[in-house]
């Protein structure tokens, strides 16, 4: 199936007009494009330049007018507040049309921004369609986002209209959205004129006169409004990612280009058509999401499925696996993080003993990288393939995977297999050249990207061109820094920043921690480089035990710091671990290594506001002290 894959791959990247102009078909256009891609304006590029269509048409509208307008278009499944419910295509459409309808009503038009600032419920994926059906712009914050944080979205967007809900529902209980969307207004040097609030029966929300409309006081008198033509090249929406230097960047997708490659990628990755079950395990605050909770499966015709809840705590690590046997899911998506948390609570599988699982085809695992452990841990339980794949928030969909439903390769544990048709990735070192097979170096991705990826950050394209296209000409910076094997798979070891310099010998973060979860004892890990003053940087690892183990910290250590000898090698000068309760990470699941980092070498840093629970940097702090690294005051 290799041969079948590469000939497919090379035939994107010599004639990409040819490509995907054929990939097109599948999509409704209102009028065809004058040119496939337009690179006179390189290195910004325009995919389907001339053409017009509208993303809600495509995701619903064509569907119901198909005949299919009783297949459920999204299942809700809420463990946090025990609530099920299907809605079908054609109670989507109506439901969108009017809530597009109450935007066009207080005069939200095409180019107007609208910011989302919603729980996992499903009018949070009726305020995205409702704009994409209009040509507003959105941009969806997660829920929950720090006053602050919201306020800088506002002041970068401008929006004209938010949409909110009273509260969010966390394993931990209630959290208040209101609150926090009327200190970030209160803070925000932009004006916003309109807001509407869904008031959820866990919490009601006071709402502010002449701002603040009840979302179904809205909705009861608002006109149903029929998809608007758009170009391709006119923005979908923005969504902010972290910026090194405090200020978000706003990536930005287009609607035509995105549209023709999610539908491409439910097809050949994820193995999904029309009629199919498909669940991403994620947030609509993320990029996956935006692209596979929402449009992705809905662009197909396919049951996606929105999940308010956690792998483990709602109820048990047997949630995620009852709902795919229950709803018939076919394809699942989740990030390794939950996997990791599900093998901790229950590193035997035995909640997996009662459930039917043969509706399910493969799992998909993405967010972060998978470590060769977790993913034999998966493969063995589930007794499914286990997909790893690789992409970013600026992408929008997978760089690199497996075509399940295509041509389906061998899995190699620790890569996320092969290119993706339309991007040529190449391993290159610090002067651009590109490196031997097995040989370490920057991860970069030739010009230019293919459709659906980032057409610029948000009303600053210097910013675009100084964060991803500067260092290497010609080429996109990922970030991320890995190698290719003799078979030409990608393997991706760490961010470019989490290359450490053990006495100049350059190691990845991501290859000690591979190493420390093959123990037995470990459910998941993580390496950082801290500061020596022999050898410049020094590794040192925490551990996460799977629950019940019960080992002498001197004796595991003493079997770690082994295991890393054993596999890396003397070089590697690996004398430092400890194990703790729980790592910091993201909501998505990214562990925050670099800010780990900061706190051990007493460096000033800032609690992410994307941080699932800021305890767990308490822990981690006072973890690094007793290791003789961080300065508890500090």
């Amino acid at each position: 199936m290799k041969d079948k894959n590469t000939q497919l791959h090379a035939s994107s990247i010599s004639d990409p007009q040819h490509f995907w102009a054929q990939a097109a078909q599948t999509i409704d256009w209102v009028s065809s494009w004058e040119k496939v891609l337009d690179d006179s304006e390189a290195p910004f590029y325009h995919w389907f330049k001339g053409a017009k269509l509208n993303t809600c048409y495509n995701a619903v509208d064509r569907h119901v007018e198909a005949g299919r307008g009783a297949q459920v278009a999204i299942q809700y499944v809420s463990p946090v507040t025990d609530t099920e419910y299907g809605i079908t295509y054609a109670e989507l459409q109506a439901q969108v049309s009017r809530l597009a309808g109450y935007m066009d009503s207080i005069g939200v038009k095409k180019g107007d921004r609208v910011v989302i600032y919603m729980p996992m419920v499903p009018e949070t994926a009726y305020a995205m369609l409702a704009c994409a059906r209009i040509g507003a712009i959105h941009s969806v914050v997660f829920g929950g986002f720090a006053a602050n944080e919201l306020a800088t979205r506002i002041n970068d967007a401008k929006p004209k209209l938010i949409l909110s809900a009273s509260c969010g529902i966390e394993p931990s209980g209630v959290v208040a959205y209101k609150p926090l969307l009327d200190n970030a207004l209160a803070q925000a040097t932009h004006h916003v004129e309109h807001c509407l609030i869904l008031n959820r029966s866990q919490l009601e929300a006071s709402l502010q006169a002449g701002r603040d409309v009840d979302w179904q006081t809205g909705m009861a008198t608002a006109p149903n409004i029929d998809c608007v033509a758009l170009e391709a090249t006119d923005p979908l929406y923005i969504l902010y990612t972290s910026g090194t230097t405090g200020q978000p960047k706003g990536v930005v997708r287009d609607n035509g280009g995105h549209s023709v490659a999610l539908a491409w990628s439910m097809k050949h990755i994820y193995d999904i058509e029309a009629g199919d079950s498909f669940w991403a395990a994620s947030d609509v605050g993320w990029v996956v999401g935006h692209s596979y909770i929402v449009y992705g499966p809905l662009l197909v015709g396919a049951t996606t499925l929105m999940y308010e809840g956690k792998p483990i705590g709602t109820p048990d690590p047997g949630a995620f696996w009852r709902t795919i046997a229950k709803y018939n899911v076919k394809s699942f998506f989740t990030a390794p993080t939950a996997i990791r948390a599900i093998k901790r609570d229950d590193p035997d599988g035995e909640f997996l003993n009662s459930v039917d699982l043969s509706c399910l085809k493969n799992v998909f695992l993405a967010g972060e990288r998978c470590d060769p452990d977790t993913l034999h841990w998966a493969e063995d339980k589930l007794k499914k393939p286990v997909i790893d794949h690789w992409w970013q928030t600026e992408t929008g969909w997978p760089v690199a995977a497996n075509l399940m439903g295509y041509a389906p390769v061998e899995v190699k544990a620790g890569s996320p297999a092969l290119a993706v048709p339309g991007y040529q990735i190449e391993v290159v070192d610090v002067m651009g050249e590109q490196v031997a097979a097995n040989e370490s170096g920057n991860v970069v991705i030739k010009l230019p990207l293919p459709p659906g990826t980032l057409t610029t950050l948000w009303q600053n394209e210097q910013r675009y061109v100084d964060s991803y296209l500067s260092m290497y000409e010609g080429y996109y910076l990922t970030g991320d820094a890995g190698y290719k094997d003799d078979d030409g798979y990608l393997y991706i070891m760490s961010r470019i920043d989490d290359i450490i310099n053990v006495a100049g010998h350059r190691l990845s973060t991501g290859r000690f921690e591979e190493v420390l979860c093959q123990h037995d004892a470990v459910a998941e890990a993580a390496v950082i480089g801290v500061e020596d003053e022999l050898k410049g940087q020094v590794p040192l690892g925490l551990v996460v035990l799977k629950k019940g183990v019960t080992l002498d910290e001197q004796e595991l250590n003493k079997q770690l710091m082994g295991l890393v000898r054993k596999e890396i090698g003397p070089v590697a000068a690996f004398r430092l671990v400890s194990a703790v309760q729980k790592l910091p990470k993201t909501r998505s699941g990214k562990i925050l290594r670099g800010t780990m980092r900061n706190i051990a070498d007493n460096k000033k840093y800032n609690v992410p506001a994307t941080i699932e629970d800021p305890v767990t940097l308490d822990i981690v702090r006072n973890t690094l002290t007793r290791m003789g690294y961080a300065d508890a005051h500090v």
